[in-house]
């Protein structure tokens, strides 16, 4: 299995049915083979039959996992790795703020020595499509500088949904990650540092979903407090 592509999602029948279009046309033209591994967390809505309902799943290219109640997009993601075959695994989010196209981009530098490659916001040449409003860039950055007093240098963009491994350096991380929701990101680069993975952090193109689950107040604080959580989890 050349490359398993895990997607969280937490009532997303809105988003995904045109996510997955998108990402069926897009490994079409491919002559690698694939998983497309998808995790319904707890949804309430639709989400499942619009997974079910998919031309992924209809050519048997997808694998359906669900957590049964929610339990965060850090759950999901792990869950989606450890059940992982690739050589390389990518997760993204449902919306593919990052479009599904720029895995060319970040595939070139696994190719090239490179164990962990992370889709930015900030890096030079990101193409911010659609931004976001002016009060939640502002609160990314202000988290970002938080993480890098805190928790790890160098990396200024953690939380761009669009991350790709080695899959044998996903899934050992995977097996390590703690944290259940949305501060897992930081965590799992934490880890990766730690494992001694040489990372890189790409440029790439970034759209805003102005239907973000993330609560700019609630979530944020918790995402600090996991931040504080890190160093002590992994001793």
């Amino acid at each position: 299995m050349f490359i398993s592509i895990i997607i969280p999602a937490y009532n997303e029948e809105e988003r995904l049915k045109s996510s997955l279009e998108s990402l069926h046309h897009y490994l079409s033209s491919k002559n690698y083979d694939y998983e497309v591994i998808i995790i319904d967390d707890g949804s309430t809505d639709k989400t499942k039959e619009t997974i079910l309902e998919s031309m992924l799943a209809k050519a048997g290219k997808l694998i359906f996992l669900t957590n049964g109640k929610n339990k965060g997009k850090g759950f999901s993601v792990k869950q989606g790795i450890l059940h992982s075959l690739g050589e390389y695994v990518l997760f993204s989010d449902a919306d593919f703020s990052t479009p599904i196209e720029e895995l060319d981009r970040l595939l070139g530098y696994l190719t090239n020595g490179y164990d962990v490659v992370i889709g930015s916001r900030s890096a030079k040449g990101a193409n911010i499509a659609v931004h976001q409003p002016f009060y939640r860039e502002t609160m990314g950055k202000i988290f970002n500088l938080l993480v890098q007093i805190f928790v790890l240098r160098g990396i200024h963009d953690t939380q761009c949904g669009f991350k790709l491994f080695r899959g044998q350096c996903a899934r050992v991380i995977a097996g390590e990650v703690k944290i259940e929701r949305f501060g897992f990101d930081v965590e799992m680069l934490y880890l990766a540092q730690k494992n001694n993975y040489k990372i890189k952090e790409v440029p790439v193109t970034w759209t805003n979903s102005a239907t973000s689950r993330v609560n700019p107040i609630s979530d944020s604080f918790k995402m600090f407090l996991d931040l504080l959580s890190i160093k002590k989890l992994h001793g």
